[in-house]
């Protein structure tokens, strides 16, 4: 389980940006994170993924305190126990999406023959196994977010945080990226969760638990 205990973050000229957080995020479930513009929505799931260092306070992942870690572990964490999803897709325009969605478990030391076909699996998932040697640019916004899905879920992991995911999206095909999320959360033995840093009140409504800033 993902918690936050006394959870604070503050810019080094002193500004906080949320202080005081403590929170459950329950497992199997999708939290939307909500907040008026500069609440530090997107930063907190940084801080949640640990990109960023909470000024105080503790995240926690089952019970281990892991924001003060050492950063060669927060790396390892980083790469083992976390899926992240961003509003831009962020995938490499010049690689074929199968390489786009294998890359997480490249660097965790997976061997080729294996993440690809795990890869392959998940793109199928998706409905865009044929689109597995296509490039990010011959593909629609939409399909290019289920792609990052993908190579969020590469590893398996056990947290996704979704940044806006579905801001630059219509709403079909929001919908499509939010499902394919909630999805994730029941997959194998349902106990992942998912945090989605969202203003979308369509987003809000579609999430099992809301969390505001």
């Amino acid at each position: 389980m993902l918690t936050v205990t006394d959870l604070g973050f503050a810019y080094r000229s002193g500004e906080e940006i949320f202080g005081d957080l403590s929170h459950a995020f329950r497992p199997g479930a999708v939290t939307a994170v909500t907040g008026a513009s500069g609440r530090g929505k997107s930063t907190l799931l940084y801080v949640l993924g640990l990109m960023l260092t909470p000024s105080r306070g503790e995240v926690r992942l089952d019970g281990d305190p892991v924001s003060s870690v050492s950063d060669a572990r927060r790396s390892r964490l980083r790469a083992r126990q976390f899926g992240f999803v961003f509003q831009d897709s962020a995938l490499d325009p010049t690689r074929p999406i199968a390489d786009a969605v294998m890359e997480p478990a490249l660097h965790g030391g997976w061997r080729l023959a294996p993440a690809r076909l795990r890869a392959l699996a998940l793109l199928d998932q998706m409905g865009l196994a044929h689109r597995a040697t296509h490039r990010p640019g011959e593909v629609s916004g939409g399909q290019a977010q289920r792609v990052a899905v993908c190579r969020a879920l590469m590893t398996d992991p056990p947290v996704v945080l979704a940044d806006e995911p579905t801001g630059n999206l219509d709403r079909d095909n929001a919908a499509a990226v939010l499902e394919a999320l909630s999805a994730a959360t029941r997959a194998g033995d349902g106990t992942r969760t998912v945090v989605i840093a969202t203003h979308d009140p369509f987003v809000v409504d579609f999430a099992d638990e809301v969390l505001a800033l």
